[in-house]
């Protein structure tokens, strides 16, 4: 019993090591095989181009969803406006009905009998031909009331098919909001987390490339943003003499104190203050604040005023930038401006000539 025992155990051992061979062999192909398939890491030169990028992508979408928000609403008070038609429309179509059904009784209590028969019941001839005209003169009214009812009935699927269409287009206007919202989520989320692969240093020197909010406040505070009350003065591209600032108590003075007041409140996507703002939002709501509506997004902000060069710029005047004009801020003086750069940003200060400059608009 003892030989045979031997053999097999010694067969065990041998088969337990083969087969830690080959896991440990399993385990080494496996580790390998996901340090080759692990993303490479980044260079912070690298991550801060994708985050750049998924930024610009973002914002787009952001000014893609206050379009569609814009005719959102605007389909909104259009149902209601033709829901309230069509109500006042029933309601005439049913007093018109209402109307036509009394008429047609009396008609019958006083007409249903043949013109001998009435003629011979009649006390003279003078009565008949009084009820006669009576008749006629209702058939007359029965006549346009009929018209009436023909004519509201058609009013009536005018506006229902109204109401419809645009129904229609609210829902797909909603479809177009959830998707630029889902988009903007993502480029977001993905921007974040591109960023938390790096140092918490270099993470840092990304979000706070864009300006020093505190000490442009400072600076502006003490006038030394602003452009000169007059005399000439290169333009923010090197080009022609910008003019002078606008009076202390004009409308753009007021639009830009009230946007200097707002540095240092974050960004926050969709928000048009008190408390945050996104980059549409804060030059919407400075303006409000001089007495001037601004439409909400960029892409019709740069069509509400008087273009303007970029070598004219003047404090007040609303700059833009890249080629899909995603992106806003306030010029100040100087070849500054005032803007909400992004989420996870502040508003703040920075050079106009930061980001690609797609053009300038001055409101009136």
């Amino acid at each position: 019993m003892a030989g045979h025992s031997r053999p097999r155990l010694r067969h065990h051992r041998r088969t337990a090591a083969q087969a830690a061979g080959v896991l440990t062999l399993a385990g080494v192909a496996t580790a390998l095989g996901s340090v080759s398939q692990a993303e490479p890491r980044l260079s912070v030169a690298e991550v801060k181009a994708r985050v750049d990028a998924l930024h610009h992508d973002a914002e787009v979408a952001t000014e893609r969803y206050h379009a569609a928000r814009e005719r959102a609403q605007r389909s909104e008070r259009r149902i209601e406006r033709l829901q309230d038609q069509a109500a006042r429309r029933q309601q005439e179509l049913n007093e018109a009905r209402g109307a036509l059904g009394g008429l047609a009784a009396e008609q019958y209590r006083t007409g249903g009998l043949g013109p001998a028969m009435r003629l011979a019941l009649s006390a003279s001839p003078e009565e008949y031909l009084a009820r006669a005209e009576v008749l006629r003169r209702a058939g007359d009214r029965q006549a346009v009331r009929l018209n009436g009812i023909g004519h509201r009935l058609r009013e009536l699927r005018q506006l229902r098919g109204e109401a419809e269409r645009e129904q229609v287009a609210y829902d797909r206007t909603r479809d177009a909001l959830r998707t630029h919202k889902k988009t903007v989520e993502a480029k977001l989320a993905e921007a974040q987390r591109l960023l938390n692969t790096l140092a918490p240093v270099d993470r840092s020197a990304i979000t706070a490339e864009h300006g020093a909010p505190a000490a442009a406040n400072r600076d502006f505070r003490r006038g030394e943003l602003a452009a000169p009350r007059g005399g000439a003065q290169a333009g923010p591209d090197g080009a022609g003499a910008a003019p002078s600032a606008p009076a202390a108590s004009s409308p753009a003075a007021t639009a830009v104190s009230y946007a200097m007041a707002q540095i240092g409140k974050p960004y926050v996507w969709g928000a048009t203050g008190p408390s945050a703002f996104d980059c549409s939002g804060l030059t919407q709501a400075a303006w409000e604040a001089a007495g001037v509506a601004l439409p909400r997004t960029t892409f019709t902000q740069i069509n509400a005023g008087q273009r303007v060069s970029r070598s004219q710029l003047v404090p007040g005047d609303l700059v833009f930038f890249y080629s899909s004009v995603s992106h806003v801020g306030m010029y100040i003086g100087n070849g500054q401006m005032v803007h909400a750069p992004r989420p996870g940003s502040s508003i703040r200060t920075a050079p106009v000539d930061l980001m690609p400059f797609a053009g300038a608009v001055r409101p009136a």
